[in-house]
């Protein structure tokens, strides 16, 4: 099949998974969540995992119920087809050395929970086939690599995690890095991107790999917009008109940068992401949860200030501890956040789109790209 009859087919398979319900608005949020492509593009549970063993405790078993906020029943119960796993590499292991190594183990480690549940998960690294997962019993996992670390300022470890199944890398984290300055570091070496840093930009464009703003600081974040030629993701962002001043949220300016490059805003689930109630209080005072309503504020804003097609959910499920909404804390609970946008009067299609429609759109377009 050729590239051009590829694309085609794609369009043709999402098309009509999302027509298939978009013109009946009387499902219910449990029918819905079951019929729509829902495309999480942030869950932490591999560091969770990655803990457990560091400790030698017997590892939770994903493919059964657990404490974490995601396994194979809560995502079959909340309609969740494609969770992105985030390969979360800590910003003090590139000082250390050891982030290369630590990226791969952890990947290994997801590979091979993977191939041992094949009854209940499999690996997705193209989106190809997002349209034919919806009514499936199987849950895809793709991977996100939160911290660009890894690279170590080698383009060509861009094509070697690729092979390894990574489809977006969060350029920095908590740190800046040999990449990107971070939007919590005070230390904003680079003023922006590194010289690596924009020569990596070049190349996840090259190999098709979707580009996460997401951390990265103000500066970072425009040059990164004016080097992509494809749409670029927020993979778990929120917006910083709710937590006025907090870098590491999006501007309403860095959000309609984002709509016009063709991009999406994933909005993250985390209260702290969500209200400002809890920033600068003493820990022993008593911590306010967002709720649902919060989370589609979030995603009205966005709609206002872009349109529909600019905005879907990155949870960080399993990554902002007890911090999660009222109403969504696990993975089972997507039905809830449908129920609060059929409330405000978006329609089917509409939630279609912020579900995974959108994402998935960015992702064939990368793709596409490097082709």
């Amino acid at each position: 099949m050729q590239a051009e009859d590829i694309n085609k087919y794609i369009q043709l398979v999402l098309l009509i998974t999302i027509s298939s319900c978009s013109n009946n608005n009387n499902l219910t949020p449990d029918q819905l969540a079951q019929n729509a492509l829902i495309i999480d593009t942030h869950i932490d549970t591999p560091i969770r995992l990655v803990a457990q063993k560091n400790q030698n405790i017997d590892l939770d078993d994903i493919s059964r119920e657990t404490d974490f906020d995601f396994d194979y029943p809560k995502a079959v119960a909340g309609g969740l087809n494609l969770p992105f796993f985030s390969i979360y590499v800590p910003a003090r292991l590139e000082a250390e050395g050891t982030s290369f190594e630590f990226a791969n183990e952890m990947i290994d480690l997801i590979d091979n929970i993977i191939e041992s549940n094949s009854d209940y998960f499999f690996k997705v690294d193209t989106s190809i086939y997002l349209g034919n997962l919806p009514g499936q019993n199987l849950i895809g996992i793709a991977y996100g690599m939160e911290n660009g670390a890894p690279l170590e300022g080698k383009s060509e470890n861009v094509q070697y995690f690729h092979d390894k199944g990574i489809r977006y890398i969060t350029l920095t984290h908590s740190l800046s890095n040999h990449i990107s300055d971070s939007s919590y570091d005070d230390n904003k070496q680079w003023g922006g991107l590194s010289p690596f840093g924009q020569i990596l930009i070049e190349e996840m464009n090259k190999v098709g790999m979707m580009i996460d703003v997401s951390h990265v600081s103000d500066d970072a974040f425009y040059q990164i917009m004016d080097l992509s030629k494809v749409p670029v993701i927020a993979s778990h962002s929120s917006l910083r008109h709710f937590t006025p001043g907090w870098e590491r949220n999006m501007s309403d300016e860095m959000i309609m940068a984002i709509a016009k490059n063709g991009g999406v805003v994933q909005v993250n689930f985390g209260s702290n992401f969500l209200i400002n109630e809890n920033r600068g209080k003493d820990e022993s005072v008593e911590y306010i949860f967002a709720d649902v309503a919060d989370v589609v504020d979030h995603i009205d804003r966005v709609v206002s200030l872009t349109s529909i097609r600019h905005v879907g959910i990155g949870s960080d499920y399993d990554g902002v501890g007890d911090t999660l909404p009222t109403g969504l804390k696990n993975a089972s609970t997507y039905p809830n956040l449908i129920q609060e946008l059929q409330k405000r009067g978006y329609s089917t299609g509409d939630i279609q789109l912020i579900l995974g429609g959108n994402l998935a759109r960015v992702w064939r377009e990368v793709e596409e790209y490097a082709k």
